[in-house]
C-alpha cells in the first residue's frame, strides 16, 4: 500500500509541478479576467522558481547527499557485489523491444567493470517493475537482454525481479545473497542514492561497502552559475525527491537512520 501511495504523493511534492500549477492558475486568472489571482500566480512563480534560471539550488541540496559516502579505494577481494536497478526505462524497453538505458546507465557500466575486477565475486542485479499498473517489463530482464547482447555472460548474474523500490531491493538481495558474517559485499548505486540505499541494507541485515556512481555535483561543493533553467530545475526535483524519500524511509523504520553515515 504505501508503494502506491508514494507514486500518487510524489506527483503532488514535485517542484516542478508546482510550478505548472502557478502557470496555469496564472493563465486561468488572465482567461476570467480575475487580475489578483493571476497576479498571485505570477508573483509565486517568481518568487519561487526564478532563482533556478541562474542558481544550482538542486546541486546545493544533492551535494551532500553525493558526498555522505566518498569514494574509496576498492578492497583487494569482494565476495559479492549488488547493483541496484533504476538504469532503464522499462515501458520503453517493452515498446522498443530492446534494453533503454536513463541518466543512471553508470550503475551498468560499474557492474561490469567489477565483474572484470572481481572474476570471483558474486554479482546480483536487483530490480523489478516499479510501476503501479505493471505491463510485464522488469529491468532485470532489461539487464539481461543487454547484458547478452555485449557479449557478457548473464549467467554470471543473480537477477532479483521482484523488488519495486530501495527498501525491497535490500530485502530481496539479502534473501537471494544470504551473506556470510566473513564476507564482503558492496553496493553500487547512484551516489546521491547511496545514504537511503546504505541505511536499507543496514536495516535488512546487509552489510555493505558503498561504491559510488553517477554523480551530478562537483566534488568541490562550488556549484557553477547555470542559465539551464530545465536541468536546474531536474536536478532540484531530484534532490527534493531523495531527501523526502530519507524523512519517509525513516519514519517507516526502514532506515537505521534519517541520514545514514559511513
Amino acid at each position: 500500500m504505501d508503494f502506491v501511495l508514494s507514486k500518487l504523493l510524489w506527483p503532488l511534492a514535485t517542484p516542478s509541478n508546482w510550478l505548472a500549477i502557478l502557470v496555469f492558475l496564472c493563465a486561468i486568472g488572465t482567461w476570467a479576467g480575475r487580475r489578483r489571482l493571476a497576479a498571485t500566480a505570477v508573483t509565486l512563480a517568481v518568487v519561487a522558481f526564478l532563482p533556478f534560471v541562474a542558481v544550482p539550488i538542486g546541486g546545493w541540496l544533492a551535494g551532500p547527499l553525493e558526498n555522505r559516502f566518498p569514494a574509496k579505494e576498492l578492497p583487494e577481494r569482494l565476495d559479492g557485489i549488488v547493483v541496484l536497478g533504476g538504469s532503464f526505462n522499462t515501458a520503453m524497453t517493452k515498446d522498443r523491444g530492446a534494453p533503454q538505458v536513463n541518466d543512471n546507465a553508470e550503475r551498468i557500466f560499474a557492474l561490469l567493470a567489477l565483474a572484470r575486477r572481481y572474476p570471483e565475486a558474486r554479482i546480483l542485479f536487483t530490480g523489478g517493475e516499479a510501476a503501479v499498473n505493471p505491463i510485464g517489463s522488469t529491468e532485470a530482464d532489461a539487464a539481461r537482454r543487454l547484458f547478452a547482447g555485449i557479449g557478457f555472460d548473464p549467467g554470471r548474474v543473480t537477477f532479483e525481479d521482484r523488488s519495486r523500490n530501495t527498501w525491497e531491493n535490500a530485502l530481496f538481495s539479502k534473501q537471494l545473497a544470504d551473506p556470510k558474517e566473513s564476507e564482503t559485499w558492496a553496493l553500487v548505486t547512484s551516489a546521491a542514492h547511496l545514504p537511503r540505499a546504505v541505511g536499507c541494507f543496514r536495516r535488512a541485515g546487509f552489510p555493505v561497502l558503498a561504491i559510488p556512481v553517477d554523480y551530478r555535483t562537483r566534488a568541490t561543493r562550488q556549484e557553477p552559475l547555470s542559465v539551464q533553467f530545465a536541468a536546474n530545475l531536474k536536478q532540484f526535483d531530484a534532490a527534493v525527491r531523495e531527501w523526502i524519500g530519507l524523512l519517509a524511509y525513516r519514519l517507516l523504520g526502514r532506515t537505521d537512520a534519517f541520514f545514514p553515515a559511513p
